[in-house]
């Protein structure tokens, strides 16, 4: 009788060579069913929440009352829904538009949003000192126009369409915000950008912060809900059918 090595199963080289790579591509098998299954469910968790969102009533800005000592006053429906229009316009799933201090746009995008079809929906976000506004999750990031770069770098150079409405008629809250606006925006022609604020900051804006860019004053009007007292301008870098460009 042999020993006990010699009943042992010896294997070629080249058997336990076809055995890894068995073992391999059941592997790459598994993990490539593992991400597509992964990627599935998270459709499904998307469209779910996006079917969930649509069913929902038009969301409004009664629920979020101005806040005067944060400088805080809402546009009008009608002013908010041009606006928002005007942003999503060209858009597509790939675009990006940055709302900067402007809530009440960022509430007529997200009702006019719904809409369209999860598949050509773009991403937006809100940029808001105000942390009321947290309650749209991802969508909401804070922002303090005195820190105008603290912000996710990976927004950097990202943005296809940006709304601002600076809290403060000075220089220096209207060029903290330019800034921000010009480290978000994509670089190039196709970036669309609209200021709105008081008629008194038109040659800062025009002939230094947003020169580059080619914002000019526009002839529409923007009305608040609740009244302003102040001059109140938009400024753009586009003409559209809500407004041309006007002479200053």
């Amino acid at each position: 009788m042999g020993s006990d090595s010699d009943d042992e199963l010896t294997l070629s080289s080249s058997t336990i060579g076809a055995l890894k790579d068995f073992y391999k591509e059941r592997d790459e098998r598994e993990k490539r069913f593992a991400d597509l299954q992964a990627v599935a469910e998270a459709a499904s968790k998307a469209k779910a929440a996006a079917d969930a969102e649509a069913a929902l009533p038009d969301l409004t800005m009664a629920s979020f009352t101005e806040d005067w000592n944060e400088s805080q006053f809402w546009y009008s429906d009608e002013t908010a829904t041009v606006l928002a229009r005007q942003l999503l316009d060209g858009t597509d799933a790939s675009s990006l538009i940055v709302v900067v201090s402007t809530p009440s746009v960022f509430i007529m995008l997200k009702n006019i949003a719904k809409t369209i079809s999860a598949e050509s929906r773009p991403r937006m976000l809100l940029l808001e000192h105000d942390k009321r506004f947290a309650v749209f999750g991802d969508e909401f990031i804070f922002y303090d126009f005195n820190e105008p770069t603290n912000l996710p770098a990976a927004l950097r150079g990202t943005a296809d369409r940006l709304i601002c409405d600076p809290p403060f008629l000075s220089e220096d809250c209207q060029t903290k915000t330019a800034l921000t606006l010009r480290w978000i925006g994509k670089p190039g022609p196709k970036t669309r950008i609209i200021s709105c604020t008081g008629e008194r900051m038109a040659e800062l804006i025009t002939t230094k912060l947003y020169k580059a860019q080619g914002v000019r004053i526009t002839t529409f009007l923007p009305q608040h809900s609740n009244g302003l007292s102040n001059e109140f301008l938009s400024y753009a870098n586009f003409e559209c059918a809500d407004w041309k460009f006007r002479d200053a």
